[in-house]
């Protein structure tokens, strides 16, 4: 999936019908820069609704957001908030740990630092949801500028 860093999305890559996940992102904020931090941060939420199609087999009588999707949530927060200009597209997914769960009716927070690398970024998200911290996630992406 690729999305374009000026806050538009190539065919809506944000809320892409490949993706597992029918949440929309609500932008908090874009990538931008933060006094308290270096580099750049951004937050997104999704309102993690109890109709998401996931909850019917994950798991029948104890309904838990799957990780792939926690996973898939911080990739749409960043094709939606990304800095600069062009466009970015995933190149990996360099880490996941998941810490908590995700229920029915949650609304999921992505926190996350943008930091240059080679070629394009590194992002680096927190997502939390008001019972705490339910993943860390790192992705690449790489830049692909856009005339």
């Amino acid at each position: 999936m690729t999305g374009t860093a000026t806050g538009g999305t190539s065919t809506d890559a944000t809320t892409s019908t490949n993706s597992p996940v029918r949440a929309v992102p609500e932008v908090v904020r874009r990538a931008s820069a933060d006094a308290g931090r270096p580099g750049l941060s951004s937050e997104v939420r999704f309102r993690i609704a109890p109709e998401e199609p996931v909850f019917a087999g994950h798991y029948p009588d104890f309904p838990i957001f799957p990780g792939v999707c926690v996973v898939e949530c911080a990739h749409r927060a960043a094709l939606a908030t990304a800095p600069g200009a062009g466009t970015i597209a995933l190149r990996a997914l360099e880490s996941a740990r998941f810490i908590g769960p995700v229920f029915p009716g949650d609304v999921l927070t992505v926190r996350a630092d943008w930091k240059p690398a080679v070629g394009g970024w590194t992002y680096t998200a927190t997502a939390a949801t008001e019972r705490g911290t339910s993943a860390k996630v790192r992705l690449g992406f790489r830049t692909e500028v856009t005339p």
